[in-house]
């Protein structure tokens, strides 16, 4: 099956059918955040910092960096958040913008393999950032929208990811990075919105052959107590395919779904990960306790 590799210049993140969930936290973006939008702006990026160290420590095996500031020097910004967040976390990166210039900026200071966010169906958008990614030897994330905007036909969403694929081919960029972005849409909206990604999600993955991603938050998006959909919904989306999703991996809720949904997809190999994150620690002063007793029960079984 299709394997994504990225890294960063310490450590190598797959993303892929039989692998681990990958979450990719989405909090280094001062799109409505006011504060954060600011400090970025003139220069401090102590926030961004603390985010970063933060989304890893939850359990983030990537981060996505966004710096889109209205009237801000986006390209000088993101290029230099980017060196501030690879030197106090080693995980690999996805470097997000609208603005070629400033992706091309994230990239010339990126120290690995990136993940470029994003391209679109749209001809002119095809025609500046494939090439972009090519020379960076980056993977990319192929959104599923072209000229005419966002379709609510999972088909006609499944097409433009496969010409997506397809021009990427010309430019030498195999399938395997490509990333496509399905598009959630928001169930609050749309009632049909959920059994339309599993229906694309499985086409992509069983056609295409390609990994996938999404912002998460889009489902839920309007709705009450959003960590019960999330819950429901990352499990359904990783069953049918889903590969990764840019998301806030402070929601604990969020984490143990998509961690139980790794065992339950058998990519939890002894439900190790599981395991270190929710097992109960053994009180101090009694490490060893349990396993002499089962030690001493075994013995006494055994004489008996």
């Amino acid at each position: 099956m299709t394997d994504t590799v990225l890294s960063s210049h310490k450590k190598e993140v797959i993303i892929g059918f039989e692998r681990r969930f990958v979450m990719i936290g989405e909090r280094i973006n001062p799109t409505g955040r006011k504060l954060l939008a600011a400090e970025m702006a003139a220069g401090d990026y102590t926030r961004v910092i603390a985010d970063a160290l933060a989304q890893v420590e939850a359990g983030a095996q990537m981060l996505d960096v966004n710096a889109g500031i209205p009237l801000a020097d986006e390209p000088a910004i993101l290029a230099e958040a980017i060196r501030r967040v690879q030197e106090v976390v080693d995980v690999p990166l996805s470097i997000d913008s609208s603005i070629v210039a400033a992706l091309e900026a994230g990239l010339s200071v990126y120290k690995g393999k990136a993940l470029v966010n994003s391209v679109t169906g749209e001809e002119d958008r095809l025609e500046t950032v494939l090439p972009l990614v090519k020379k960076y030897g980056a993977a990319v994330v192929a959104i599923s929208n072209d000229e005419t905007g966002i379709s609510e036909d999972p088909d006609e969403r499944y097409k433009i990811a496969k010409k997506i694929v397809e021009r990427a081919a010309d430019y030498g960029i195999p399938r395997s990075d490509v990333v496509v972005d399905p598009l959630v849409m928001p169930v609050g909206a749309l009632n049909d919105a959920g059994a339309k990604l599993m229906h694309l999600l499985r086409r992509l993955r069983e056609e295409l052959k390609v990994n996938t991603t999404c912002g998460a938050s889009n489902f839920s998006f309007g709705l009450p107590n959003r960590r019960g959909l999330a819950a429901a919904f990352m499990p359904m989306a990783i069953g049918a395919g889903m590969t990764s999703a840019i998301m806030n991996p402070l929601h604990a809720e969020d984490i143990q779904a998509i961690l139980g949904a790794d065992v339950m997809m058998g990519h939890d190999p002894n439900c190790a990960s599981w395991i270190r994150k929710y097992r109960e620690p053994v009180p101090e002063g009694q490490e060893g306790g349990a396993a002499d007793r089962r030690g001493r029960e075994g013995r006494r079984r055994n004489r008996e």
